[in-house]
Formats: C-alpha cells, sequence, structure tokens
C-alpha cells in the first residue's frame, strides 16, 4: 500500500514528495576526495622549502653591507624562514631569485636553455603567504566538491593540464618577468565546471524534484526546490550560469591589475573548459531516471545526447591543436605580441595612478 501511493504522488506530483535516491551506479557514485587535500599539502610544504632556500637573514646581511636591501620580516620569530623585506617582496615570501632557482616560469630559460619543465613547476610555487592562502582556500573552495562528484583522476587532470596551459599563453605573451602560482590551475577548475554546466544541461533542465542532490551541477547545489514548475526551473537554470559567469568575471578582472598574470589565468580557463566538455560529460537525464521514473520522465537507452558527444568531439580537436600551436611557437620564440597588439591589455591596463610593464 505504501508503495503504491508513493507511485501515485509521483504521478500526481504529490507536494513535498522525495523520491528515494536510484542505486549507485559507475559515473554516479561520490568520491572521498584526496587529491585536492594532497596538492593543499604539497603546496604548503614546497613554499616552507622555497623559505627555507631563501634564507633571507643571510643574504639580507651581505645586502646591507653593500648598502641596499632591508630588514627581513619576522626574522627573529621565523630565523631562517624569515620573508624578504616588505619592499621586495610585499606577499610576504622569498625573493625573485629564489623563485627562479626552484624552477619559477621564465621565457628566456624555456625557450633558450630548454627547460620545458618550468612550464609545470611554476603552479607549484607561490609568491608569499598571501598569494598561496588565496589560492589553496579557493581550491579547496573549487576543489573539493569537483573531486568529489567526478574523482581524483579527471580533476587531476584538469589541474595539471590546464595548469600547464596557462603557464603556455603566459610564456607566448609575458617574457620579463617571472611567474609562478596555481591560479591557471585554479582557472581550469572554473573553466571545467563552466562546461559541465552545458554539456549536462539536461540533468537539470528537466523536473529539479526528481533529481537526488548528489547529482545536481555544483553550481546548482545550494538551491531547494519542490515542484518546480517551468518558470521556476528556468530560474534556477539561469541563476546557476549566472553566478558562476559573475565569479568567473571578477577573478579574471582582478587579472587587469598590475603584477597579476591574467594570461595564466587565461590560458588556464580555456584550456579546463575544453577539458570540461571531454572529462566531466554525464549520462543524460533519461539515463539518469533508469532506476526512478515517473510516468512523465521518457525512457531512453542511449546514455548520451548527439550534442555531449558533438561538443566532447570539438573540445578535443581544440585542445590538442591548441596545445600543439602553442607549444612550437613557444619553443620556436615567438612574442605573441607582435601578432596581438592589443593583447597586453587582457593582462594589465595603465591608469593614472599605475603603469604597466612587460
Amino acid at each position: 500500500m505504501a508503495a503504491a501511493a508513493a507511485r501515485y504522488d509521483v504521478e500526481k506530483g504529490g507536494e513535498g514528495f522525495y523520491p528515494p535516491p536510484p542505486p549507485q551506479r559507475e559515473g554516479e557514485r561520490e568520491w572521498v576526495p584526496w587529491f585536492v587535500p594532497v596538492v593543499v599539502a604539497v603546496n604548503i610544504a614546497v613554499f616552507a622549502v622555497a623559505m627555507y632556500v631563501n634564507n633571507c637573514p643571510a643574504h639580507a646581511a651581505a645586502t646591507l653591507r653593500r648598502g641596499g636591501g632591508g630588514a627581513c620580516v619576522a626574522r627573529g620569530f621565523l630565523h631562517r624562514f624569515a620573508f624578504q623585506p616588505l619592499r621586495e617582496n610585499p606577499l610576504l615570501g622569498p625573493s625573485s631569485a629564489t623563485l627562479q632557482r626552484l624552477g619559477a616560469l621564465v621565457w628566456d630559460k624555456v625557450v633558450h636553455e630548454h627547460q620545458g619543465w618550468r612550464l609545470l613547476t611554476c603552479i607549484w610555487l607561490h609568491a608569499g603567504v598571501v598569494h598561496l592562502l588565496a589560492n589553496m582556500l579557493s581550491l579547496v573552495l573549487i576543489g573539493l566538491r569537483l573531486e568529489q562528484h567526478f574523482g581524483y583522476v579527471r580533476i587531476g587532470i584538469i589541474y595539471i593540464v590546464s595548469g600547464v596551459g596557462g603557464s603556455m599563453l603566459s610564456s607566448l605573451f609575458i617574457r620579463n618577468n617571472i611567474s609562478v602560482g596555481a591560479s591557471g590551475a585554479l582557472f581550469g577548475l572554473l573553466g571545467a565546471m563552466l562546461s559541465e554546466l552545458f554539456t549536462n544541461w539536461t540533468i537539470y533542465s528537466n523536473k529539479v524534484h526528481f533529481i537526488p542532490y548528489s547529482l545536481l551541477p555544483l553550481s546548482l547545489q545550494g538551491y531547494q526546490c519542490i515542484d518546480c514548475n517551468f518558470e521556476t526551473e528556468c530560474n534556477l537554470q539561469a541563476a546557476a550560469l549566472v553566478t558562476l559567469l559573475v565569479v568567473i568575471a571578477i577573478n579574471l578582472a582582478i587579472g587587469i591589475l598590475p603584477h597579476v598574470d591574467n594570461f595564466a589565468h587565461i590560458g588556464g580557463f580555456l584550456t579546463g573548459f575544453l577539458l570540461g566538455f571531454i572529462l566531466l560529460m554525464r549520462p543524460h537525464y533519461g539515463w539518469m531516471q533508469r532506476y526512478v521514473r515517473p510516468s512523465e520522465v521518457k525512457y531512453t537507452t542511449k546514455k548520451y545526447l548527439p550534442y555531449q558527444w558533438a561538443l566532447l568531439a570539438v573540445a578535443s580537436v581544440l585542445a590538442v591543436l591548441g596545445f600543439a600551436v602553442g607549444m612550437g611557437l613557444l619553443f620556436k620564440g615567438v612574442n605573441a605580441n607582435d601578432h596581438c597588439r592589443w593583447c597586453h591589455y587582457l593582462s594589465c591596463v595603465p591608469t593614472s595612478r599605475w603603469k604597466c610593464g612587460n
């Protein structure tokens, strides 16, 4: 009787009724995140190593004898791990020489000294405590939920490949400054969230109250909807999309400030956006409902829809071509600014308060 009544409620759209979640299947499970915590721990450990190698007190003494430099920050408390003088590094971190020694992104070393490994190592280095905390907090907020839904393999690939993609684009446009940080990889995760929303649109373009909470796209989690009508469902979709676009736009806008490598952000975002179509494709709504099928939901045996395969194919081609062309131009020493005179404004916009330099 209870089962019959429950089914009747579903078919009639009974108010407040939540159907039981479907049995867990491959591709629908929730993972226990471990990749993101390990990445956070590694970044913190690498920063500690950088500060140990930096050894500000020893180098500051020699600099002061030459009549330059300044006092190390927190020398009495941190000793060898003390930060560089604030006028040299206001982010509370090591010197640029130390960062270069440990693998920072330097165009000349990548191209002329064939140190392509710097495209990868630079994403594990940070310019200071402020830089490190901002990136790791963002990684925890974004990465944990993504890894919980898609697993460490896919999120790990997106994170690392996006970081390299950001480094590649940065090297094509910026020659005279070093670059460090995980921002490109983080923007890759944001880009993947956006493409995941597009490619899995059918999951929540149908009746929201029929979908288990754990299967909702990340940007919709936190919204609650019972007995949604078409207008409410569209509002939820629009809210999810607008929220994500606003977050991305704000972060990219910050990149036009001086001393921020926005090319790494853009390169990482574009890489992650393409990888999201390739790696984060989910079975469509009808397939998700093969275990819990209200009478109004049409059952289908096709796991993925044609538009999802089309997006995957186009994204795969663009990703391969983008990396092939980008790496080819980089190691040939091509300066992308010569072919795009206005592109430098994407990384820094000069104002009356600051000037921009390469």
